[in-house]
């Protein structure tokens, strides 16, 4: 099991419209294609203008393959079309994290 963390950080006149963005069409996809959403998260102290989602895999060959299935969808290009035109992401980081044996979650 892999867990993918991913952070975006996003410019923040454009954050409102981000968020209304990403839950209406952005989220829909990702659940139709990804099944382990872990969490979602925005940065309340710290580095300012963070959201960080949480996915979990079975592995990476899972992850590329249901991510690959996400970006062939016509649902899931119009959504980063637009998300492209709302330029509100300004950074993007994607970790791959390992989960140790005593993990609770593994």
């Amino acid at each position: 099991m892999i867990i993918d963390q991913r952070t975006y950080t996003l410019a923040p006149t454009r954050m409102a419209k981000w968020f209304e963005l990403y839950e209406k069409q952005g989220l829909p996809v990702q659940l139709r294609h990804l099944d382990g959403l872990v969490g979602f998260f925005r940065t309340e102290i710290g580095h300012c203008n963070q959201v960080v989602h949480l996915w979990k895999y079975d592995s990476v060959q899972a992850r590329m393959d249901q991510r690959g299935a996400m970006g062939r969808d016509p649902d899931g290009q119009a959504f980063l079309a637009q998300n492209n035109e709302l330029g509100a992401v300004t950074e993007q980081v994607s970790t791959i994290l390992v989960p140790m044996p005593w993990s609770p979650l593994k």
